[in-house]
């Protein structure tokens, strides 16, 4: 370690991710390119060992935690970095992934770096240890004795880590599996709020909002095509998945309204903060205080069932530790959606095969694949929704609370085109028909004031911006007189609480504080509203209509709750409800298949207090 601690401020420059824009020919970059970072620690002097611990045998998990912590006590922490960039101007990724992020994300020891940042974002980032060469050193399998849990859950999102938690805290022994080298999945990149009705935040601030009001909207949003039964569970227990969020420390007291929804009731972070990365956060701090069993780099093949039909566990192929089994009493799939995957978006929706996504690159939809072959029924899966305001030539969400917040949507003429808070298929058709087929958020600075997340844009270089709006529309080539009368109209119609052309319902605020701002937008894939088949208590429901035993499932690989298009709001809302859901019943479900003690049965299923509209 102390050879380590002698390079570590001239390595640590080497890790650095290079900004977006900067010359592909700065020594630094240009030299990372051309080594991988196993021969850069060589050059130092730096052993294997000094890596990978001084044990006898080397041995990586597949998380890599021990490669891990060498790198943060060599080379500093995320925030560390961060803080030692000499760039302020440009994008820096550290300070954007600061949290639970392993350094083996996006630099590898013996490989290429994968630029896994590239398969979420579009900028030209070299990292440290990118070559085209090397030495790949794939994993060899293991020969292991099977392993056992009382639950398995698989996938690592908002929606597993609840369930885990939740089965967790039931007294069971848990194992969470995700196939990424970073846990999250799309719950990291949620943006707009939780959809939650008679919340307390709610009552605070004088909100009228009702359960009723909140199934009303989710089916009419949905076209009528969603289950009842299970949008009843949505909104029944939405509150009380408020109060579990916040009684394990997350903030989601702020409330805004998004798209589709007939009151405010969009619960996020105060100051109108993010609110994915928040509750994913707050979800692993729990997990990690709970010393729960993580795995990363674990991707399951298959899931294993009797010939009775009762699932007992997965096959699992770890990154280092090759192919295993865990034996377990319940799965819970949590796997997510498939809207990353082109060739299965064009199977179901040819028209959307080339379209891009707003979703992180996990979401392959395997786990409705695993979820079949175990005999699961599959529902709703030709319904993919489309999200209107993606960033044109992005794949970065711009999230819909911006509307919400009162920004409008402009065409390339400088004119508004629709109602900005109609339901996502609305307005991205309304948007395909604009000239371009593309359309401008515009904003001002009030607006941005109101909502922390839009600095996030501005960080990320998608924002143009002018003193006026003749000056703002000038700059995005359209008429900037057009743009400014555009903009006094909506104005007007903001101070007459009456949206006369477009029938706006929320005019929350005018356009009326310099400066102005815009980000071109596009239609883009953002979310599968199909997946597994689940009753309301979580159980995966197979092909003969009767539940499969021993199996779970929450969030977005299962379908049925958003029928044929999903509002904003409901996805986070969905995670947290159908996964402790998932979690309780699961748990409730292996410990009545435990041994029971001498002269007592088994212990029956139980699911907290809250949850009984779900039984």
């Amino acid at each position: 370690m102390k050879r380590i601690g002698q390079v570590a401020m001239l390595f640590g420059l080497v890790l650095l991710l290079f900004p977006a824009g900067l010359p592909a020919a700065e020594k630094g970059a240009e030299h990372a390119r051309k080594t991988l970072l196993a021969d850069l620690h060589k050059e130092k002097q730096v052993s294997c060992t000094d890596c990978h611990g001084k044990g006898k045998k080397i041995v990586v998990d597949d998380g890599e935690s021990q490669v891990n912590f060498n790198c943060v006590n060599c080379h500093g922490g995320l925030a560390k970095l961060a803080a030692g960039a000499k760039d302020k101007e440009h994008i820096n990724p550290h300070s954007s992934h600061v949290g639970a992020m392993n350094c083996t994300v996006c630099h590898q020891g013996h490989q290429s770096s994968a630029a896994y940042c590239n398969q979420c974002h579009t900028f030209d980032l070299p990292m440290a240890g990118d070559s085209a060469l090397g030495d790949p050193r794939p994993s060899r399998p293991v020969l292991r004795e099977v392993e056992r849990a009382d639950v398995v859950v698989v996938g690592g999102g908002g929606a597993g880590y609840t369930a885990a938690i939740t089965a967790h805290d039931m007294g069971l022994k848990v194992i969470l599996l995700e196939k990424q080298p970073v846990a999250g999945g799309n719950s990291m990149l949620a943006a707009g709020g939780m959809n939650a009705a008679e919340t307390k935040f709610q009552a605070a601030k004088g909100i009228k909002d009702s359960v009723d009001q909140m199934v009303q909207d989710t089916m009419k949003g949905g076209k009528n095509q969603s289950d009842p039964a299970l949008v009843k569970v949505l909104a029944g227990n939405s509150a009380a998945a408020v109060d579990w969020l916040t009684s394990i420390g997350a903030d989601i007291s702020d409330v805004g309204r998004l798209a589709g929804a007939s009151a405010p009731r969009a619960h996020r972070p105060t100051g109108g903060a993010t609110v994915g990365p928040h509750i994913t956060g707050v979800l692993k701090k729990n997990a990690e205080q709970r010393k729960m069993d993580v795995r990363l780099n674990s991707r399951v093949l298959e899931i294993r069932k009797d010939r009775s039909g009762r699932v007992t566990g997965v096959v699992v192929q770890g990154k280092h530790t090759g192919t295993y089994t865990i034996a377990a009493r319940a799965v819970v799939l949590t796997t997510g959606g498939f809207s990353a995957n082109p060739k299965k978006v064009g199977a179901y929706r040819p028209e959307y095969r080339e379209m891009k996504t707003s979703n992180q690159p996990g979401a392959m939809g395997e786990g409705m694949d695993i979820g079949s072959q175990a005999g699961a029924a599959l529902v709703d899966m030709k319904e993919i929704q489309i999200h209107p305001t993606v960033a044109a030539g992005s794949r970065i969400l711009i999230s819909e609370s911006v509307r919400g917040n009162g920004a409008i949507l402009v065409n390339r003429e400088g004119k508004r085109f629709v109602n900005e808070m109609t339901t996502r298929d609305k307005a991205s058709e309304a948007t395909l028909k604009q000239t371009g087929g593309s359309a401008f958020v515009v904003f001002d600075e009030g607006i941005r004031k109101s909502l922390k997340q839009i600095d996030g844009y501005f960080h990320l270089g998608l924002v143009k911006a002018g003193a006026t709006p003749v000056e703002l529309g000038r700059v995005l080539g359209m008429p900037g007189e057009t743009l400014a009368q555009t903009i006094e109209a909506y104005n007007k119609a903001v101070d007459a609480k009456d949206d006369a052309e477009f029938k706006r319902p929320n005019l929350t605020r005018a356009l009326r504080t310099p400066g102005y701002y815009a980000i071109e937008v596009k239609p883009g894939i953002h979310y599968t509203m199909g997946g597994v088949k689940i009753d309301p208590a979580a159980r995966v429901i197979g092909e003969d209509g009767k539940p499969v035993a021993g199996l779970f499932a929450a969030g977005e690989v299962t379908g049925g709750v958003h029928g044929g298009n999903r509002l904003g709001g409901n996805s986070i809302c969905e995670t947290i409800v159908f996964g402790r859901i998932a979690g309780a019943h699961a748990a409730g479900e292996a410990k009545a298949l435990m041994t029971p003690k001498k002269g007592k049965g088994a212990p029956k299923p139980a699911a907290p207090k809250e949850m009984k509209k779900a039984s």
